[in-house]
């Protein structure tokens, strides 16, 4: 098994800028992995894929991972903090984890088990999976906890409100704010930049850095990023290949065709 750069970074409390992928496509991900950014989301959340199509998104980072000065990790997002769903990401290779709407420390314990082998967590063995090498790898049962890294997502204003309790869960490496959910279960819905969300957004961001664990977040506007990174952030998502594409496609459309669409929101 592969060491895992981007734990061994956030661990080292290196930032780690990444790029969060909503295009189910192998080929799509080679191109974008080859950009230069640190990590790429993979999303099986909000994504129409599954875990077949997931593995070429996983060969395609590994494939752009053989050029030279281009490492990118790979951040896999399964569609729920399911133990079943969990174990078939892990044994096709996936390293790193995000789980979405982790509310408390029982979830985020959860999360943390189904990635570890018994008697440390529930995981089963699959025997020969592309994980530990099609079964060549003897010594990948014995250390694959190790090198994975799990990460949780908190999406709600009551999640917010138990970060210690989550961060004191033993293998949880870091705490991913989800700044659209958390925005809807605060009343402003889509309202990213609202002064509220803003202000628990800093504090949470402080706070899951106190704990010693790697905060994260997915914010496109860029000035915004950079204010999250000076705070403490360290894992931080700063575009989404959907939204580059669409917004490169209308404004094409626009400057040669004048359909006179109305300016988008470049956050969704």
């Amino acid at each position: 098994m592969m060491s895992n750069p981007f734990k061994r970074a956030l661990a080292a409390g290196q930032a780690q800028i990444g790029l969060w992928s909503t295009l189910p496509s192998p080929y799509v991900t080679e191109m974008l992995a080859g950009a230069g950014f640190d990590w790429l989301l993979l999303d099986a959340e909000h994504a129409p894929t599954d875990v077949m199509n997931m593995l070429g998104q996983l060969q395609a980072v590994a494939a752009a991972r053989s050029t030279p000065g281009v490492a990118p990790s790979a951040v896999v997002r399964p569609p729920w903090n399911d133990p079943v769903l969990i174990k078939r990401y892990l044994d096709i290779g996936a390293q790193n984890l995000l789980i979405p709407f982790v509310q408390t420390a029982e979830e985020a314990r959860v999360a943390v088990a189904a990635c570890r082998f018994a008697p440390l967590g529930i995981r089963g063995m699959g025997g020969s999976v592309r994980a530990a090498g099609f079964g060549r790898d003897s010594g990948y049962v014995a250390r694959a906890h190790e090198d994975i890294g799990v990460f949780v997502q908190v999406e709600t204003a009551e999640a917010v409100e138990r970060i210690e309790a989550i961060a004191a869960v033993d293998g949880v490496d870091g705490i991913f704010i989800g700044p659209a959910d958390l925005s809807a279960s605060m009343g402003h819905a889509g309202a990213v930049n609202h002064p509220e969300v803003r202000r628990v957004v800093d504090d949470a961001v402080k706070r899951i850095a106190r704990c010693g664990k790697a905060p994260g977040i997915l914010m496109v506007d860029e000035t915004r990023a950079r204010e999250l990174l000076e705070l403490g952030a360290l894992f931080v998502a700063v575009a989404i290949d959907l939204v580059l594409l669409r917004t490169a496609v209308d404004q094409k459309a626009n400057a040669f065709i004048g359909v006179g669409r109305e300016p988008v929101d470049a956050s969704y």
